[in-house]
């Protein structure tokens, strides 16, 4: 579906955020990218879905392309209608709108009808949102507004949701509660590429995973060999504390 060839993004006056970034994201599959703060994951996304010019960044090299189709130019409006959608960190939502508001800005071009029957199949896939339909979207706990991020760039039906650190501020149990939902997407067709710094959620859920380091990918493979390489993992963690890293991940794969 998503191919991203030796891809290089700049900002101005900050230097080069991504140098040669190459991944591929298949049907119905979910792919990890795995990295510290400011190793280039947002910026990644934000090309993807062609929402990078807006933060002062630029293509400065590479491809991306979207089922056979160069889209490194595309804007971003024509990125959710050929099916990309992004669901931002830090969650985004509309504070002050209700609820079922957030569920129908996801959807704004779609006909009245059609905004309310996927809003209704949103519910019926966040249970946990249904009290609080008419309640201002800024009163729901962390995992609820998460929730609610999830479901509203669903509301577009995907065929690719680019999901950026979902896990991110949220209780274990609720961490837990993403990684479901992650697992249930891609049984029903979707494909997830996952940016996280929760790495043993994220290889739990992903099929296949990649490394960002400083704005490159320093490795990459199947959820398993990247759970149980101890190298790799304390090339991510940046520590030799981190020898328990493997071990803990591979559980997590295996469980």
């Amino acid at each position: 579906m998503l191919a991203v060839a030796d891809l290089s993004v700049a900002y101005e006056g900050a230097g080069i955020a991504l140098h040669g970034v190459s991944l591929e994201v298949g049907e119905s599959e979910v792919v990890t990218v795995l990295g510290s703060n400011g190793a280039g994951k947002t910026t990644l996304l934000r090309t993807i879905s062609r929402t990078v010019s807006l933060h002062g960044g630029r293509v400065s090299g590479g491809s991306v392309t979207w089922r056979g189709s160069d889209v490194t130019t595309s804007s971003s409006a024509a990125m959710v209608r050929r099916g990309v959608v992004q669901s931002p960190e830090g969650r985004g939502i509309f504070a002050n709108l209700s609820v079922e508001d957030n569920l129908r800005v996801g959807a704004f071009a779609a006909p009245r009808r059609t905004r309310r029957e996927r809003a209704a199949q949103c519910y019926d896939a966040f249970p946990d949102l249904v009290p609080h339909r008419r309640l201002p979207a800024g009163l729901l706990s962390g995992g609820q507004q998460q929730m609610l991020a999830v479901a509203r760039a669903l509301m577009v039906r995907p065929a690719l949701l680019l999901l950026d650190e979902p896990s991110l501020g949220l209780a274990p149990q609720m961490v837990a509660r993403v990684g479901e939902i992650v697992s249930a997407l891609r049984s029903d067709g979707t494909s997830v590429l996952l940016v996280e710094q929760n790495a043993s959620m994220a290889l739990s859920v992903a099929d296949r995973a990649y490394v960002l380091e400083v704005g490159e990918i320093s490795a990459s493979g199947t959820a398993e060999q990247i759970a149980v390489d101890g190298t790799i993992a304390r090339s991510y963690l940046g520590s030799d504390a981190s020898d328990g890293f493997a071990a803990n991940a591979e559980s997590a794969v295996t469980s």
